[in-house]
């Protein structure tokens, strides 16, 4: 077994306050190679013959952390948090133009299995990983800080051949090999199914189900987004709410806003979508080059030649409906090996064609801010990378320009 790639942490916040919307983007989280080389984006290795393997872990808190319908402690509500961890899959699987998507792929997500292993996520030190990919509500950890309702750990390979327990050698580096999700269990947070949500002992709990939902989307690869509406934001709806729509047969996916289900087209393309392959590139570069943000200590013909952390998002001129966006800032450069470059460019991709879009891009000054997405800029510069991070550029305006006859 070679070296294991990057671990990250990813989180969902308390937040229990309203606030105004804003618009911005999805983005994704990566690996650099181990050998050198640019960020490659964290993704499973799904097929039919590899499909994504899951499971959680019965083993609750009896203290009435989680609430339901069903008698604390009985088979029932065993299948009654069953059915809200099914049905938060069901939502990223009934995403369309995705290999993820259950009636084109049936068999890319594995039956959900249960173990009775109290501690079944990967531990704190980040030793004894089992890969395999667990939901645990039980299991203690110092990830559990201020205000964190719930977390993923995600395990990518730096490099193909790295294995982590049984999940078997990667095929590219960035796989993902390893996720687990933990769900507070100190007391402190009471979480409730959909059906327990509506009861009046439920005005005071959080939504398992949106939580769950979030925490998914970091199991395939999505870092946060700052679409207040996206299911990828990364604070909670308060108590007692839910975020969006409550899946449906008809509509599968219906919690999810548009900025997710491009992330997740993004990273799961299927082949045979003939509709979502629009992709818009270009720069973001200042009127003033003075006004750049500068290399805390630059690595040896690295500069920064363009704006660094600004969001560019994809609005559908005709409706005003915010269909995609980046974090933009870098691109692959021309080097051996190629690094990240900092030169200001984004690449937004999966847009639906056969439409208007207006292109804008704002500085992360909004409620989501720049350490929301420290994982995914971070990652940009990791082990192996001749790159160093520039500091997020949030000291720009945006000036709006008439549009040319």
């Amino acid at each position: 077994m070679r070296t294991l790639g990057a671990a990250f942490s990813a989180c969902l916040l308390l937040l229990a306050t309203a606030f105004a919307p804003i618009t911005q983007s999805y983005t994704v989280d990566s690996t650099v190679p181990e050998a050198g080389g640019c960020p490659q984006p964290d993704r499973w290795n799904l097929s039919l013959a590899m499909p994504l393997n899951r499971q959680w872990s019965t083993a609750i808190p009896s203290s009435g952390a989680i609430l339901t319908l069903a008698p604390t402690g009985s088979a029932a509500q065993l299948d009654e948090i069953e059915q809200v961890i099914t049905d938060s899959f069901g939502v990223w699987s009934g995403v369309s133009g995705t290999i993820l998507n259950a009636a084109a792929n049936p068999g890319a997500i594995a039956p959900l299995e249960r173990t009775g292993i109290a501690d079944a996520c990967s531990n704190d030190s980040g030793t004894n990983i089992d890969g395999l990919n667990t939901i645990c509500f039980n299991q203690p950890s110092a990830g559990f800080t201020f205000g964190v309702l719930a977390f993923t750990r995600v395990i990518s390979a730096n490099a193909p051949g790295v294995s982590v327990g049984s999940s078997g050698p990667a095929a590219f580096t960035g796989q993902i090999l390893d996720a687990d999700t933990l769900v507070r269990n100190d007391g402190q947070e009471v979480f409730a199914t959909r059906q327990a949500l509506s009861t009046p002992q439920g005005v005071g709990a959080f939504d398992l189900e949106s939580i769950l939902t979030h925490e998914l989307g970091h199991w395939l690869g999505l870092d946060h987004s700052a679409v207040i509406r996206a299911i990828m934001f990364p604070f909670s709806p308060p108590p007692g709410q839910f975020l969006g729509n409550r899946p449906t047969p008809q509509a599968p996916d219906g919690p999810l806003a548009d900025d997710d289900r491009t992330g997740v087209r993004s990273l799961y393309p299927d082949a045979s979508d003939a509709v979502n392959v629009g992709t818009i590139g270009g720069r973001i570069i200042p009127a003033n080059p003075f006004a750049l943000a500068a290399l805390p200590s630059p690595a040896p013909g690295q500069f920064v030649t363009g704006i660094f952390g600004s969001h560019v998002v994809a609005v559908d001129a005709d409706t005003g409906s915010v269909i995609a966006g980046t974090l933009g800032g870098w691109s692959c450069s021309t080097a051996n090996p190629p690094t990240a470059q900092f030169d200001g460019s984004f690449l937004i991709q999966r847009l639906p064609v056969g439409r208007n879009y207006l292109i804008y891009a704002e500085p992360l000054i909004g409620i989501a801010t720049a350490p929301n997405f420290g994982v995914a800029l971070s990652d940009l510069c990791g082990a192996g990378a001749a790159c160093r991070m520039p500091a997020v550029d949030t000291n720009f305006n945006v000036r709006t320009l008439p549009a040319l006859p």
